[in-house]
């Protein structure tokens, strides 16, 4: 949660974190700056609620509420009202509780923003796991965004060749032939009639496609 320290606060812009950045000090430093957060609850938050609104319980939505913190602490850091809202992930069989400094927006609305943070998170878990980018040759933001950048398009291209030639290879194989053969004058298409993959390798190591190909 330090590294919240760190993050300019942009007024008007929601910022959308994990329990892990549950901290009401630094929340409040979000809230003074013009700033919209939307938070994972913890269990051990101790509050008190103001006023309750009606769901659809057939979204998921379990509660829509107005809280104020109850304990001595929480409270002296952050003694505004907060919006509480509880969703049941029925695939996932679990309750998320989320906590919102913003009381416009609709429940679901809230609910669909941390959605689309973890679709963040899972493309930065794909990049680590398909991009193989061992190690950094910069250490500047914009030498890591050109690193990540560069190879995303090369995975992007080839992912782009394999739909062009129908290529049954999958996207896997072919990466592999290509980073051993990248200096070979050979029209890709022979490249990869003449060049036999692993098997077993392949299917350890079999890559999603990300354009949906």
């Amino acid at each position: 949660m330090k590294i919240l320290d760190q993050i300019p606060i942009e007024p008007g812009a929601f910022y959308v974190m994990d329990r892990g950045y549950l901290d009401f000090t630094r929340l409040m430093g979000l809230q003074k700056g013009g700033a919209k957060f939307v938070v994972r609850s913890k269990s051990h938050v101790s509050f008190y609620v103001v006023q309750s609104k009606k769901v659809d319980k057939s979204t998921g939505l379990r509660c829509d509420q107005i809280i104020r913190l109850k304990s001595s602490w929480s409270k002296a850091v952050y003694p505004l009202p907060l919006r509480r809202i509880r969703f049941r992930d029925a695939p996932q069989n679990r309750s998320l509780v989320f906590l919102t400094n913003d009381f416009d927006l609709p429940a679901w609305v809230v609910c669909e923003l941390y959605k689309r943070r973890w679709q963040v998170e899972l493309f930065f878990k794909w990049i680590k796991q398909h991009l193989r980018i061992r190690n950094f040759f910069g250490r500047s933001p914009n030498a890591i965004q050109c690193q990540i950048w560069t190879a995303i398009c090369a995975y992007l291209l080839v992912a782009i060749a394999k739909k062009q030639l129908n290529a049954e290879k999958s996207l896997y194989e072919i990466l592999q032939i290509l980073s051993v053969s990248a200096f070979e004058q050979v029209p890709l298409t022979e490249l990869l009639a003449k060049t036999p993959v692993s098997q077993s390798a392949a299917e350890a190591l079999e890559t999603p496609n990300l354009l949906g190909f």
